[in-house]
């Protein structure tokens, strides 16, 4: 069953969901209203090679994460395939947002998604977690959440 997601939905009462989401225990609900951002890594292990090797597949995900969180896209998504080692190989992606950026590296020996969002608006981990994994076809994700202050 495909988890359906609306324009928006990331950020919807975001600074609350902040306040008991894991990872954000010693921080008050001040604290994190007053935060500058959120930065958040998503690794993204076992994705569908197909998708992470398509450029065009890259910049739709960008664009539907965008409405998803309720950022405003900055500009043309930049998605660029180089590596000479294999170890590296990938796409690489960049998508400024007027909040800050997201990028993501896609890396074709192991086909992980790499994938940074960082904003000043807040937004919901879960949520970005859950569909960028989906999107991906990944089996799993490990998020890291850095508030900062």
């Amino acid at each position: 069953m495909k988890t359906k997601f609306r324009a928006g939905q990331a950020s919807t009462g975001a600074v609350a969901k902040l306040t008991v989401c894991e990872g954000f225990e010693q921080y008050g609900a001040a604290d994190i209203e007053g935060a500058w951002g959120l930065a958040c890594s998503f690794d993204i292990y076992n994705c569908d090679p197909a998708v992470i090797r398509d450029a065009q597949r890259i910049k739709q995900f960008v664009r539907e994460l965008c409405d998803l969180i309720a950022m405003r896209r900055f500009g043309e998504t930049t998605v660029v395939n180089f590596g000479e080692d294999e170890r590296v190989a990938g796409f690489s992606m960049v998508q400024l947002i007027e909040t800050s950026l997201i990028s993501a590296h896609f890396a074709n020996l192991t086909n992980t998604t790499y994938l940074d969002v960082f904003s000043c608006k807040p937004y919901d981990p879960a949520v970005v977690e859950e569909f960028a994994t989906a999107f991906f076809g990944g089996t799993h994700c490990i998020t890291d959440r850095n508030l900062r202050l």
